[in-house]
């Protein structure tokens, strides 16, 4: 286990800058990946199977050319009917993969894209053993082994983790040893080890590659979805989360609450102690709101000293209590001393009757504008009644 532990971080280390040591697990499953990495790479896997696929459904059938001049005409005839059959195959996956989709059905496209050319490489395998080949044509009929070669250095155009690359990569080097079982009787077994050897040499080089695409965009997302001041989301990305987290309440018919946060007075400390003064107040920020929080709920740095806090799967009043401690608890101390406040709207859609989330950010700035114009300091969570105000806070 150690040895195993230490050949990991060594791999790792290969990869410096890319992935910080508490991403580690991201390159081993896809489950500890957040939504937008989700997203982003379920888009990247569905682009490049439908790439892949039209690339196999214009290059299959020209092969039938090579058929025609090597094999005796009963044989290419078969293998001409498997290569229609396949391209036809590689066609309908072209049209029928979504654009867009979620992490399942870009699994399900890659895994329709891999069965393809593995059932043709079976069915192959089967009909090229029953023919008694020699010379040229039997040199020819060893370019359809390759095919697994194929597969698994396909595999390295796609960014995928751990677990997953050794599942396809599995299937294919299953499908290849299931095809020299069909002929038992008459393998070479040191020319099929050889092979196999080969495979899995291929299936590391394909594994390594897929995961500096993975770390790659683990880096990248990590550099354009965080707000570099406050290490808050940015509010590009936070649209991009509030879509997906939209879909899913609507889909599942779950609540979502959305809170919009306003820092009081900020402006005073930007002009007396200047915008240095202001930017350490906003740093500290982030840690201040998320330690009362879930570690499920987002918090978005949405303009200046503009917070959004995207509470999924939350119904209005547990959100309430949530945002009720954060005032209690405050938000660090200004320059001078005196705690830091803000005034907050609260929106939930289902109690509210909001079904897009611009419509639930909307009624949030609102309701915090109310809080803001009854004195700051204080939760608003309906239109009608009286503002939440928490408990006084002693300043110092």
């Amino acid at each position: 286990m150690r040895i195993a532990t230490l050949l990991w971080q060594w791999l790792l280390g290969m990869l410096p800058g890319e992935v910080e040591p508490n991403e580690t697990g991201w390159l081993i499953s896809p489950r500890l990946h957040m939504p937008l990495i989700v997203f982003r790479r379920a888009q990247m896997i569905l682009n490049r199977v439908r790439l892949f696929a039209c690339l196999f459904a214009v290059l299959t059938p020209l092969w039938v050319l090579v058929d025609v001049v090597t094999f005796p005409r009963a044989l290419w005839l078969r293998l001409a009917v498997l290569r229609f059959f396949a391209t036809g195959a590689f066609a309908a996956l072209v049209w029928l993969v979504p654009r867009q989709g979620r992490l399942r059905h870009a699994h399900r496209a890659m895994a329709a894209l891999f069965a393809i050319p593995t059932v043709f490489y079976l069915v192959s395998h089967l009909v090229l053993a029953q023919a008694d080949l020699r010379g040229i044509a039997a040199a020819f009929s060893a370019g359809y082994a390759f095919l697994p070669f194929v597969l698994l250095a396909g595999l390295a155009i796609f960014p995928l983790t751990l677990l997953e690359t050794a599942k396809f990569a599995a299937a294919v080097l299953g499908a290849n040893l299931l095809a020299y079982v069909f002929n038992w009787s008459e393998v070479s077994w040191p020319s099929f080890g050889a092979q196999q050897w080969l495979l899995m040499l291929l299936t590391g080089v394909s594994c390594l590659a897929s995961l500096s695409q993975l770390a790659f965009i683990i880096a990248l997302v990590n550099q354009t979805i965080h707000d570099p001041l406050t290490g808050m989301f940015s509010r590009r990305s936070g649209e991009e989360l509030l879509e997906l987290q939209q879909s899913y309440a609507s889909r599942h018919n779950t609540p979502l609450a959305i809170a919009f946060l306003d820092l009081d007075r900020f402006k005073p400390i930007n002009d007396s102690y200047g915008h240095e003064a202001g930017d350490k107040v906003l740093k500290q920020i982030n840690r201040a709101i998320t330690r009362n929080l879930r570690h499920g709920d987002i918090l978005i740095r949405w303009g200046g000293e503009e917070f959004l806090l995207v509470m999924p799967n939350t119904e209005k009043e547990p959100a309430r209590h949530a945002l009720l401690r954060v005032l209690e608890n405050g938000l660090g101390q200004r320059p001078d001393g005196s705690l830091l406040t803000c005034s907050v709207g609260l929106a939930e859609r289902q109690a509210d009757g909001k079904e897009h989330w611009r419509a639930l950010v909307e009624l949030a700035d609102a309701r915090m504008y109310r809080a803001k114009r009854e004195g700051g300091n204080r939760l608003v969570t309906t239109s009608v009644e009286a503002a939440a105000t928490p408990r006084p806070l002693m300043t110092h």
